[in-house]
């Protein structure tokens, strides 16, 4: 009888975990609401359109991977990333929109597995929401445009922030700088 109502208990929790996280990909999607972002390469905040697109459309840009990670809030194996361990210079971008996230400079090594940086290129240029999934809290980093899941934000990362923000690297594109062309 105890094992039943443990295993109750627990897909109990799991089911309220997931109420609790509400639609995936809708924090910052409302359509054609307008928000300031920071443009890289004209090095000025413009005004955007969000945008909002059902799963049939996500899932014909998007490979089966990155729907995964972005559109369902998954996590992609940790050291498998192929933006883990480029050094090059330039700006990464949300894989579902291409609104600028990082600058390379702010990537550092956390030794996690996932790509990390110290602070968004623009605090206009990430969303941030409560994710209680696991059974903890934590703060889930994602694209403030389009409403994609990147990764989560902590605060032990390095001095000039103390925030680290681990991101999936299939989350990202690269776009390179000038030198890396």
């Amino acid at each position: 009888m105890k094992k039943y109502l443990g295993i109750t208990l627990m897909l109990a929790g799991i089911f309220v975990t997931l109420l609790s996280r509400g639609q995936p990909g809708a924090a910052g999607s409302e359509e054609g609401k307008t928000i300031k972002i920071y443009n890289a390469d004209s090095g000025t905040y413009e005004e955007v359109e969000t945008i909002a697109k059902d799963d049939a459309q996500w899932r014909a840009q998007l490979t089966g991977e990155q729907f995964h990670v972005t559109r369902k809030h998954g996590t992609e194996r940790p050291f498998t990333g192929a933006l883990l361990k480029n050094k090059k210079t330039g700006v990464y971008t949300c894989v579902a929109c291409g609104t600028d996230l990082f600058r390379s400079e702010a990537k550092y090594d956390s030794g996690t597995g996932w790509p990390s940086f110290w602070q968004p290129i623009a605090e206009e240029n990430m969303g941030y929401s409560e994710d209680r999934s696991f059974f903890t809290k934590r703060v889930e980093a994602h694209c403030p445009r389009c409403g994609a899941h990147l990764g989560h934000v902590f605060d032990d990362g390095p001095p000039l922030t103390q925030k680290r923000f681990c991101i999936n690297s299939v989350a990202l594109n690269f776009k390179p700088g000038k030198a890396d062309e």
